[in-house]
């Protein structure tokens, strides 16, 4: 197999490169001149020699969100909802080498960038979905935030003791919100980062977080974005309007945006081979966090 390329500044490693191999080897797939797209809570790699993409699980704690992946995936294709299909004949998640992974039909980037009507209209669909009996986990947002936690190994002792209060402190708050809307199929993580715009129009994609939870959760990401990220403020007003429902409105906004910052800084959290770029990045969330600064803006993982 030829090196992993990186489409991005994404980091990958030998370990990267031979786990994609196994996986690959046990689908009958050929993974020279694979193309690293992303490697954040997943490494997600494109195949040059067939229409498909890789998840591959990286650490340890999501190993049960790559089965979720799947149920949800299963769910959505049953229901017609315009999302990514898994790669059809081969069971999953794939168990290579000791090395978990999903697989996916690639969906080509061709149309419109999506906007946040789009983003609307699936979330919808996915809401209106009837919810699957014991088939998704109940909403628990702060327990995957734990387990990242839990697998930082590089965090310093002062950092670890600030962020295990925080999540306490918003796990209480939470026990105290009313939410307004029903309790539905949720996605989890709700954001113009995974909408595809495919050739058939826009469609859903990366469900690990997928669970049965308010709406609300899924309204957030995007107001969050818009303030951490500098995403255009149109988009949120546009996903609100399409809705019918403003998250930022509701007197329970504060909390889930405080759980959503939590969320984004463990997407840097450091760890070996991840390289300078995340360690700043790291230090400037955590900065944020300790000063209560709830508008500075952040960095885009690279």
């Amino acid at each position: 197999m030829s090196p992993v390329r990186s489409a991005s500044m994404a980091p990958f490693s030998d370990v990267l490169t031979d786990a994609v191999a196994a996986i690959c080897q046990a689908c009958d797939l050929d993974p020279t001149g694979a193309t690293l797209i992303r490697n954040v809570n997943n490494a997600v790699i494109r195949l040059a020699c067939h229409p498909v993409v890789v998840r591959l699980v990286t650490l340890p704690s999501y190993v049960p969100r790559a089965e979720l992946a799947v149920t949800a995936a299963t769910l959505f294709a049953e229901h017609d909802v315009p999302a990514i299909r898994l790669l059809p004949g081969v069971a999953q998640p794939v168990r290579a080498a000791g090395h978990v992974a999903t697989l996916w039909q690639a969906v080509p980037s061709v149309g419109p960038a999506p906007t946040g009507a789009d983003l609307a209209a699936t979330l919808l669909t996915v809401h209106g979905l009837p919810p699957p009996v014991g088939a998704l986990p109940r909403w628990d947002p702060l327990s995957d935030f734990r387990n990242r936690l839990r697998d930082a190994a590089e965090l310093e002792p002062r950092d670890r003791r600030f962020l295990d209060r925080r999540s306490d402190e918003l796990a209480a708050a939470l026990e105290q919100l009313r939410f307004p809307l029903r309790r539905a199929v949720v996605h989890g993580d709700a954001h113009l980062g995974n909408v595809i715009p495919g050739p058939a129009g826009p469609v859903l994609c990366d469900f690990d977080s997928c669970c049965i939870g308010p709406p609300e959760w899924d309204l957030t990401p995007m107001a969050v974005s818009a303030v951490r990220f500098g995403r255009p403020a149109a988009h949120q007003a546009d996903l609100a309007a399409g809705y019918g429902f403003d998250v930022t409105a509701w007197n329970g906004f504060e909390v889930l945006r405080d759980i959503r910052d939590l969320k984004i800084v463990a997407g840097v959290f450091p760890a070996p081979g991840r390289g300078p770029w995340v360690a700043t990045e790291f230090r400037r969330r955590m900065a944020s966090l300790r000063s209560g600064r709830r508008e500075d803006r952040w960095s885009l993982t690279r």
